[in-house]
């Protein structure tokens, strides 16, 4: 069952169009990331924005996890994501039901080890969970082996992070888009291992001026049939 701790950060008076859910890192809490949820509360209006908390007590004294890294090891990482993903699948859809919105419009967002469960949540052997991911200081467990073509990869990373190396970032948007993903990856130079301004700036750039492919080429089909069809893209009369 999703936490009562959820923090929802901004709920529309009327239907949302989007949903936003934030994935806190390691020993944080929801709060964490109330400062950016609040940033895009302000550009995003009619977005359904929640801060989620992690499935477990912390092992490490306070906050909360998404899994245990106690005596953690790169062979087992993988695992303890996958026994931690249908908790995290749950929660994302209990979200969509509450806010009433699918996949296209929901975006995932997660900072390290909350980074880590939305891109590993592309990797599943089912449906998509969301239009787009949004990951920041985080990686993948292992290699992504699947395009997730029905999601858009939004990765930022601060050169100067010191817990996760921002190289991470790096290989996996190139083998993203050697799967033929759709992704953009930020690695910004002067910050380690964190969220500032100039993260939060740039996402927002991303979000507002990003068109994922899939629309473009949706637009373009539609376009392309409108023509056969001996209609312009604003469905007026074609020129003879």
């Amino acid at each position: 069952m999703p936490s009562a701790d959820a923090l929802v950060l901004q709920r529309p008076a009327t239907p949302a169009s989007q949903l936003i859910l934030l994935f806190h890192g390691l020993g944080a809490t929801p709060d964490d990331l109330a400062p950016l949820g609040e940033f895009l509360a302000g550009h995003f209006p009619q977005a359904f924005i929640v801060s989620v908390p992690g499935h477990e007590d912390c092992d490490f004294g306070g906050g909360r996890q998404w899994f245990s890294v106690r005596d953690i090891t790169e062979a087992d990482r993988p695992q303890r994501i996958d026994a931690a993903m249908p908790a995290f699948v749950a929660t994302v859809r209990h979200w969509q039901q509450v806010a009433g919105l699918g996949v296209e419009p929901t975006a995932l967002l997660g900072f390290s080890q909350g980074a880590m469960m939305v891109l590993a949540a592309t990797q599943r052997d089912a449906p998509a969970l969301a239009g787009r991911v949004i990951s920041i200081a985080g990686r993948f467990a292992e290699p992504p082996q699947r395009p997730a073509l029905e999601t858009t990869f939004h990765l930022f990373h601060g050169r100067q992070d010191a817990v996760i190396p921002y190289a991470q970032t790096v290989s996996a948007a190139e083998r993203l888009l050697a799967l033929g993903a759709d992704v953009t990856a930020d690695v910004l130079p002067f910050i380690g291992h964190t969220i500032d301004d100039e993260i939060a700036q740039r996402l927002l750039q991303r979000l507002t001026t990003y068109v994922p492919r899939r629309v473009w080429q949706a637009a373009m089909a539609a376009a392309a049939a409108a023509g056969e069809d001996g209609s312009d893209a604003k469905g007026g009369d074609a020129v003879t």
